[in-house]
């Protein structure tokens, strides 16, 4: 009898490591995720600094309690149109392997926590965003949220020396 609830608990304890836990947010209608453990904090826009010779999709740098980091647009990354920013604009402060960046998007929606099971390889032929920046798509009751793969989406060795 004990070496059944031994095995019932390391099963429940592997199902709750097939969890994710991801932080949504929007950019026009779609709607986007990423990985909690990569996100450091969500704030409201500030003014940002342009950096001169910096790739299209980055917006400038900002200050952030002392510390320079850069600021990516993904409006302009995903080649989407771009938008006046508003009260409901955000920037998603993430860790892309030790480097610390914002995410310039339209607004933040909700801390979710899903399967793992519920998220599916990206289609072979994806509209809107480059099917190379997506790790999988979410099928969430009434919707999908396309799970993105910060370190594709956001080129650290492209941008990493304008923080510096």
């Amino acid at each position: 009898m004990e070496a059944e609830a031994v095995a019932k608990q390391e099963q429940n304890s592997q199902i709750e490591s097939d969890e994710l836990q991801l932080v949504s947010f929007n950019i026009g209608t779609e709607e986007f995720g990423v990985d909690i453990l990569k996100v450091q904090e969500i704030n409201r826009m500030v003014e940002i600094t342009k950096v001169p010779q910096a790739p299209h999709y980055v917006e400038g740098v900002i200050n952030l309690r002392g510390k320079v980091i850069p600021i990516v647009d993904l409006r302009k990354r995903f080649n989407l149109e771009l938008k006046e920013h508003d009260k409901n604009t955000r920037i998603v402060v993430v860790d892309i392997g030790g480097n610390i960046m914002g995410m310039i998007v339209d607004s933040v929606s909700e801390v979710l926590r899903l399967p793992a099971n519920t998220i599916e390889p990206p289609p072979e032929i994806v509209t809107g965003v480059n099917s190379e920046y997506i790790k999988g798509v979410a099928k969430l009751e009434d919707r999908l949220l396309i799970f993105l793969d910060l370190s594709r989406v956001i080129d650290v060795s492209e941008i990493a020396g304008l923080a510096g």
